[in-house]
């Protein structure tokens, strides 16, 4: 029996052959808080009835059923990829590099179509007993990265669902051991496309991936729940970069406007031979929105340089990940 608190609660997901069709849980992740809850839309008639004062609980009806929410978590060294599909759109298979252990995913963005996800958590009771809450049809609207001095690699994701289902059987969580990626495996490049070289002075860096979907599918002969989320605006990808004022190579591009490709990457332990745990997001065309430096007092010059992703025309937006995971 789990311990009755939130110390006791564990999240499971599993990929989705079909959207809103449950699939047991295979990988567990732990997670710093989640926010994921039922979402419903109810009407209420309140017809004249002589001497009736309220209405009658019987005339309250659900019309609507959806799910919305957010977890928060650490990007681990393994078992991440299944995130980062439905993140990105790609249908992808890991590589193996060599004859190593080691498995390159290449997540490139492609719509999302088909890419939705079955997240169950279960949540005791102050008893140790678990309930079970499995969200359903659960598709990533956004995805917020961001490290900063003496930190991790956190990650936080918000959903759309179709419905939440209290009646399966909760999966036994099992984890594997893992590490998350960190500040001091941290470097940040800009430059030419594949030939970008690290900034000095960054001290955080943020990145968000936005999926704007219509997610207000509701139709008759549904039964209230709603089809699977559309694409139905550009991806937007923005974040920002903190940093000492060591260099003008960034507050030169805010004042041109031009456009350099962006790498942030996380290189950690060697798996075997040249290949390292990596996770590696790649943006070929960012321009700096805001924040030229400014001196407000005796302290070092911080500026924050906001930015927004763009097309180059030619190379997509990617996340790299090298791990020993053989398969999503």
């Amino acid at each position: 029996m789990a311990i009755g608190a939130g110390i006791g609660a564990t999240l499971g997901i599993a990929a989705e052959s079909t959207y809103g069709t449950y699939v047991a849980p295979t990988k567990f992740y732990e997670f710093g808080k989640e926010g994921l809850v039922l979402k419903k839309t109810t009407a209420t008639s309140s017809g004249v009835a002589g001497g009736q004062l309220m209405p009658r609980a019987s005339r309250r009806v659900v019309t609507q059923r959806e799910a919305a929410g957010s977890i928060d978590m650490e990007v681990v060294n393994k078992t991440f990829g299944l995130w980062l599909q439905a993140l990105m759109g790609t249908s992808v298979t890991p590589v193996q590099q060599a004859a190593t252990a080691a498995y390159l995913q290449t997540h490139t963005l492609a719509d999302t179509a088909g890419k939705s996800l079955t997240i169950q958590k279960a949540v005791p009771l102050t008893t140790g007993t678990l309930t079970d809450k499995t969200f359903v049809g659960c598709k990533i609207l956004s995805a917020e990265f961001s490290c900063e001095a003496g930190g991790m690699l956190t990650c936080t994701l918000e959903f759309d669902g179709k419905n939440v289902d209290e009646t399966q059987t909760l999966a036994a969580a099992s984890y594997q051991n893992v590490s998350p990626f960190g500040f001091h495996q941290m470097a940040v490049k800009t430059g030419t496309y594949s030939s970008e070289t690290a900034l000095d002075g960054v001290r955080k860096m943020s990145l968000k991936i936005e999926r704007p979907q219509d997610t207000g599918r509701f139709y008759a002969g549904q039964a209230g729940l709603k089809k699977e989320p559309i694409t139905n605006d550009q991806v937007k990808v923005t974040g920002s970069i903190e940093m000492d004022y060591v260099a003008t190579t960034v507050d030169d591009l805010h004042t041109s406007d031009g456009a350099t490709s962006l790498v942030w990457e996380f290189i950690g332990p060697n798996i075997a031979s040249t290949y390292d745990e990596t996770i590696r997001f790649k943006v070929p065309a960012i321009k700096i929105d805001d924040a030229p430096p400014v001196v407000e007092g005796f302290d070092v010059i911080k500026p924050k340089f906001g930015f927004t992703g763009y097309f180059d025309g030619t190379n997509p937006v990617a996340i790299e990940y090298m791990s020993t995971d053989t398969a999503l």
